[in-house]
C-alpha cells in the first residue's frame, strides 16, 4: 500500500521547508517537489492534499512561478499559502494587484465558520507577510476570512476542495496555525495519521530484505546519529548481507577515530576500520576553496568505496546517512534550487558508481532521525551527539588543510567540547565547535608581541539544520573557553564569538 502524501510545491518561499516539518508532526508524511510538478506525477505519488508554498514573486512579473492550471483540475484538494493564493487566483481569472498598504508582520482575522476553521473560534492572531492583495475572487470562490486592510485574508470554492490563506500559518508567529493545517490534513484530505517512527522503520525493513537478494550493503559509517541510527536500522532487513565501514579520513576530532569505532563495536555493529587519512589529505592539498574541498572529500570517499567493493565479494549496494537538509542545500530536488553548499555525500561522481546507493534518510530531517533511533533502541548517549559534518573538520579549517593546522583546530575543538560538557550545555545546544580562521593577528603574551592564529567558536539552536539561531552561552564559559584556547594552545593567540544565525549564514562556516 503507498504511503499517504501531503506534497509542498515550492515557488520559492522561505518558510517552505517549514510547511512539510508542520505537517509530518501530525504524523502525515509530505514531501517537497518542484511548482512545475504535472497532474500525472501529482496522482503516482498518492497525493492527498498539495499545499501551494509561498513565494518572492508577484504573479504577474515576467518569469514569475507558475505551476500547471491543470493542478486545479484534479480530485486532490488544495492549499494556497500566500504567494501560493496568489497563484490559485491569477491562475482562475481573479485578480491580484498590489496591496496600497502592505502587510509584514502580526495581524487580527476575523474568521467565519469552516472546516479549515473548526474550533478556532471568530478570531484569530496572524503573520502576515505580503505586499500584493486579491482584488476580485475567482469564479465560484468566497472570503472566509479578513481583515481591515485585507477583506479575502482567506479563500475557498465551492466545493470546499481549494482555499487559499493570505497568512503563513506554518510560523510560530501564527499561533494557532498549527491547527489550521491538521484541518487541512485530516478534516479536509481525510488524511490519517500513520507517519510515524514505527511505520518508517518497518516500510525500511521490508525494502532492504527485497533489496539484499541482489547482494550485500556496504554501509558506510561516520559515528554520528544518522550513520549509526541507519546501520541498526539496515541490519534489522539485511542482517549479515550489513558490511559497516568506518573510514578514518584524518579529519576528525581528537582521538575521535579511536573512540568511534570502540563505540560501534561496543553498540554491537561489525565495523571494518579503514584508516585512509594520508589518501585524503593528498587530494586536499593546496585546494582552499570551500566547494572545492567538499568535493574533492567526496570524491576521495568514492575512491575509497570503490576499492574496498573491489576486495569484498558479493557488495551490490553503498548506504549513506544523506539527511533531507544535505538534499536541499545542494539543490537536489528542485529545478529552481540554489546550490548553497554541495555535500560531499552528493557530488555527481556518486551517481556513477558500480554500486547502487541506498539512502533510506534522504528525505528524514535529523529530529526524525532520532525519533528513528529511540524506536530502534539506540542509546541516548549516541542519539544527542552533536551533529558534525562528513567532511569534517576540513570545512571549519578556513583555507590551507595541513594537518599541522588540522591539529591546532583538534586542539581548540576539544577545548571548547570540554567546556560546554563541563557547563552541562552539551545536551542543551544544537551544535558547538571551533574554527580555524586563515587570518593571523597581533597580541602580547607577558612582554612579547605575537602574532598568531584567530579561532572562532561556534554554537547554534536548532531543531533540524534548516534554521538555527546562535546559542545565548553565559559569560563565564565563552571567557573559560578563550582563556584555555590561548592559553595551552601555542599558535593561537585570539578567540572571536560568531553570532550570525542560519539564515543569513550557514551553521558550517564552509
Amino acid at each position: 500500500m503507498k504511503r499517504e502524501t501531503i506534497l509542498v510545491l515550492d515557488f520559492g518561499g522561505q518558510y517552505t521547508q517549514l510547511i512539510a516539518r508542520r505537517i509530518r508532526e501530525l504524523n502525515v508524511y509530505s514531501e517537497i517537489v518542484d511548482h512545475s510538478i504535472t497532474p500525472k506525477e501529482i496522482l503516482a505519488r498518492n497525493a492527498k492534499g498539495i499545499i501551494f508554498s509561498g513565494g518572492p514573486h508577484s504573479v504577474y512579473d515576467k518569469g514569475a512561478f507558475l505551476s500547471d492550471p491543470a493542478l486545479l483540475d484534479i480530485q486532490v484538494p488544495i492549499l494556497g499559502i500566500c504567494y501560493g493564493m496568489q497563484v490559485i487566483t491569477h491562475q482562475l481569472a481573479g485578480e491580484v494587484l498590489g496591496a496600497e498598504r502592505r502587510e509584514y508582520g502580526p495581524a487580527t482575522i476575523e474568521l467565519e465558520k469552516d472546516p479549515l476553521f473548526r474550533d478556532l473560534g471568530s478570531q484569530m492572531d496572524v503573520w502576515m507577510n505580503h505586499a500584493d492583495r486579491i482584488e476580485k475572487l475567482p469564479s465560484g470562490f468566497r472570503s472566509i476570512a479578513g481583515t481591515s486592510n485585507s477583506p479575502i485574508a482567506a479563500m475557498r470554492n465551492k466545493s470546499g476542495s481549494i482555499y487559499g490563506l493570505q497568512f503563513h500559518p506554518e510560523v510560530v508567529h501564527t499561533p494557532r496555525g498549527k491547527e489550521i493545517l491538521r484541518n487541512f490534513v485530516f478534516e479536509v484530505c481525510g488524511c490519517t495519521a500513520d507517519w510515524t517512527p514505527a511505520s518508517f522503520i518497518e516500510e525500511t525493513e521490508v525494502m532492504i530484505r527485497e533489496k539484499v537478494k541482489k547482494g550485500k550493503i556496504l554501509c558506510a559509517l561516520s559515528g554520528g546519529v544518522d550513520s549509526t541510527v541507519m546501520a541498526f536500522l539496515l541490519k534489522r532487513g539485511a542482517g549479515e548481507a550489513l558490511a559497516p565501514v568506518f573510514i578514518d579520513n584524518g579529519l576528525l576530532r581528537w582521538n575521535e577515530g579511536e573512540q568511534v569505532y570502540n563505540r560501534l563495536r561496543a553498540a554491537g555493529l561489525d565495523v571494518r576500520y579503514y584508516d585512509a587519512s594520508d589518501f585524503f589529505l593528498s587530494k586536499l592539498e593546496g585546494v582552499e576553496n570551500p566547494e572545492e574541498k567538499r568535493k574533492a572529500i567526496g570524491r576521495a570517499f568514492v575512491e575509497i568505496f570503490e576499492r574496498i567493493a573491489s576486495e569484498t565479494p558479493g557488495l551490490h549496494y553503498l548506504a549513506q546517512g544523506t539527511l533531507y537538509p544535505d538534499v536541499i542545500e545542494s539543490g537536489g530536488y528542485r529545478g529552481t534550487a540554489q546550490v548553497i553548499k554541495t555535500h560531499h555525500n552528493l557530488i555527481d561522481m556518486i551517481r556513477t558508481m558500480k554500486l547502487e546507493l541506498i539512502e533510506p534518510f534522504r528525505e528524514i530531517f535529523k529530529d526524525e532521525v532520532r525519533r528513528i533511533g529511540a524506536e530502534l533502541g539506540i542509546t541516548q548517549e549516541i542519539l544527542h551527539r552533536q551533529p558534525f559534518p562528513g567532511p569534517g573538520l576540513a570545512v571549519r579549517c578556513l583555507g590551507p588543510v595541513t594537518k599541522e593546522r588540522l591539529d591546532l583546530l583538534r586542539k581548540a575543538d576539544a577545548v571548547v567540547k570540554e567546556e560546554i560538557v563541563t557547563a552541562g550545555l552539551y545536551r542543551k545546544i544544537w551544535q558547538s565547535f571551533a574554527v580555524l580562521l586563515p587570518i593571523r593577528s597581533v597580541g602580547i603574551m607577558g612582554d612579547n608581541r605575537t602574532y598568531s592564529n584567530v579561532v572562532a567558536l561556534r554554537a547554534v539552536n536548532s531543531q533540524d539544520g534548516m534554521t538555527a539561531d546562535w546559542a545565548r552561552i553565559p559569560y563565564d564559559v565563552l571567557a573559560s573557553i578563550s582563556s584555555r584556547i590561548v592559553n595551552e594552545i601555542p599558535g593561537i593567540n585570539r578567540v572571536v564569538y560568531d553570532i550570525t544565525s542560519k539564515p543569513p549564514g550557514t551553521i558550517e562556516w564552509e
